[in-house]
């Protein structure tokens, strides 16, 4: 499983790092070429995407290695820092070009945007919403925190490629509007900001293994309590790592069955979770035997 996201993260990956290099180049030379500010914001944004890449590469590589007896719960919050070092290279990237755009405002710096900046932004947006809908649908179907932080930097690439559009489309439509265009590069800062906070809350939530959504933990509990032989569920505990969910769970079962018989009993509610819940990585099963006043499963609601 570990090797399957790593061969279809890295796969993502590569096709965005190569759509990357192509916006540098067209949204770098169509802002130095149309005189935008926001454009060029946007081509540097799209060079800390490239870097964030290659953080996601690594993540990934260091994050499919299996279990070892250093780390006997595999490697999977390497891919969670890596998801928390592009969220903070997200925050750098904003405050940087927020800066810029608010000296270039109080300065009232003048540009007057080309046609060309324009035709550089609506392509810009185009490669980078579908690359982002396909990384983010891959990120999904391996469960990678690493990959879908890498949407949605890709997804805030996009948007801010339609405020560059915004900003240089108006100020190419009426030369007096050319302070638009640092406005506009001042808001693709706040949306990277936004895109940044996002992905480094969502890392420590992992850090501080806090549990996974309610339906991942009903969904859980209700596998294990249709196994036949449970005759109750408790204790259930659960935490994510590298998007995987590692978990420990008490089942009861009648007290006076064998230890193997049991012991069998736990095996099915392990096949059960590993095969119904995809995100279970890793599962610890607790058997108790049951009290006198606990019912049978047929008579349980």
């Amino acid at each position: 499983m570990l090797n399957d996201r790593w061969r279809e993260g890295r796969k993502v990956t590569l096709i965005g790092m190569a759509v990357n290099v192509l916006m540098i180049a067209i949204k770098l030379a169509g802002g130095w070429l149309g005189h935008s500010q926001a454009l060029i914001a946007d081509g540097v944004h799209s060079v800390s995407d490239l870097i964030n890449d290659a953080v996601v590469l690594l993540g990934l590589s260091a994050g499919s290695r299996p279990a070892d007896d250093s780390h006997p719960f595999g490697h999977g919050r390497v891919e969670t820092l890596a998801s928390m070092v592009v969220g903070g290279a997200l925050l750098l990237v904003a405050v940087s070009l927020g800066f810029r755009s608010a000296r270039d405002i109080y300065v009232h710096v003048e540009r007057h945007p080309a046609f060309l900046t324009i035709v550089a932004a609506a392509v810009s947006i185009l490669a980078k919403e579908a690359m982002s809908r396909y990384t983010a649908h891959v990120g999904r179907k391996i469960m990678s925190p690493v990959v879908l932080a890498n949407a949605w930097d890709q997804r805030s690439d996009a948007l801010s490629s339609v405020a560059a559009l915004i900003g240089v489309g108006g100020a190419w439509l009426n030369p007096n509007w050319h302070i638009l265009d640092s406005y506009a590069a001042m808001v693709v800062s706040l949306m990277i900001f936004t895109v940044g906070l996002g992905v480094i809350r969502n890392s420590l939530k992992e850090f501080t293994d806090a549990a996974p959504p309610p339906e991942i933990l009903q969904q859980l509990e209700s596998c294990a309590r249709k196994v036949s032989g449970v005759l109750d569920v408790h204790d259930l505990k659960a935490r994510t790592s590298g998007g995987l969910v590692q978990l420990e769970v008490h089942i009861v079962v009648d007290g006076g069955q064998s230890v193997k018989e049991g012991h069998a009993i736990a095996k099915e509610v392990e096949a059960c979770l590993l095969s119904e819940v995809h995100q279970v990585m890793q599962v610890t099963i607790h058997v108790d035997p049951a009290d006198e006043d606990t019912p049978p499963a047929a008579s349980r609601p």
